[in-house]
């Protein structure tokens, strides 16, 4: 199934979750709006899609993410208060948010499943590739990972998706994706296999490149496991049917999972500790807790 190569511009992240792991801190505000150090957690994915060269940033949201929204939006008071203050540095770094990326905002709606986002920004994406990502993902390496990820799409063609190698006793928790021999490219996912029968440590998560085939393909999947519509159902079908799907494996950084306390509390300390303002003395605070 031969691709046809498109610039990507658009970039669609998945932020209508609940974040019920995190209440009552996400009682009246999104997951993605908790801070990593002093920026929240989907500013830095959108950052990341922002220095791959996307422009279109579209955010499928719902009815409690308005202040996800006003987040990316001006803030004239608070521009004017700062500017008044004369702190120039935190009035430029407030005003460059909003003007990053062309936002834009579409109400999730359909069944519960990380497919559903695509579908309600269907009509935006329409004959284009696009990236698609979790809102609570994030990727610290030195390059952008989407940048990798458009780069393995123009160099291949296909659709293409990160993974990361787990140990393997954590295997059981993650999608983790059987290869065509040697190649990197896709033959299955297998979702949260037994240890003993995994067929490899790469496990999949919330960035990939997309093409309008796949979106077809979703729009006629059946919902499934738990009775939710699955983007992984329709890569898997897509495949079935002859196309090609790559992987992007991370190699000059960490996937940072931000979807539990655990987890967000040890992506917090990874980026805390590579400030240039803070990451010092705060590694020297963590010796002195090992003691």
């Amino acid at each position: 199934m031969k691709q046809k190569i498109g610039t990507i511009r658009k970039a669609v992240i998945a932020v209508a979750g609940s974040g019920t792991r995190f209440l009552p801190a996400t009682k009246a505000q999104p997951k993605e709006m908790l801070p990593i150090v002093d920026k929240p957690i989907v500013q830095y994915v959108v950052e990341e899609m922002v220095a791959a060269g996307i422009t279109d940033i579209i955010l499928v949201t719902k009815w409690d993410k308005k202040t996800l929204e006003d987040h990316f939006d001006r803030s004239f008071e608070l521009e004017y208060s700062l500017e008044q203050a004369g702190k120039k540095k935190l009035l430029d770094e407030v005003r460059r948010i909003s003007t990053m990326a062309n936002f834009i905002y579409v109400r999730q709606k359909g069944p519960y499943g990380n497919g559903t986002p695509i579908l309600s920004a269907a009509s935006l994406i329409e004959g284009e590739p696009f990236v698609f990502a979790w809102g609570d993902d994030l990727v610290l390496s030195k390059t952008p990972f989407t940048k990798k990820l458009i780069e393995n799409y123009k160099k291949n063609g296909s659709p293409v998706i990160g993974v990361q190698s787990v140990p393997k006793h954590l295997v059981d928790r993650y999608g983790i994706v059987k290869l065509r021999a040697g190649t990197k490219e896709m033959e299955q996912v297998v979702e949260k296999p037994p240890v003993d029968k995994a067929p490899s440590r790469l496990a999949q998560f919330g960035r990939m490149v997309l093409t309008p085939e796949i979106v077809t393909i979703l729009k006629e999947t059946a919902l499934g496991r738990g009775g939710e519509l699955w983007v992984t159902d329709a890569i898997s079908e897509y495949i079935r049917r002859g196309g090609r799907f790559m992987v992007e494996e991370v190699k000059d950084g960490k996937w940072l999972t931000t979807g539990d306390p655990l987890n967000y509390l040890e992506a917090v300390v990874e980026y805390a500790l590579i400030r240039p303002d803070i990451g010092k003395e705060f590694k020297e605070y963590l010796k002195k807790l090992s003691l």
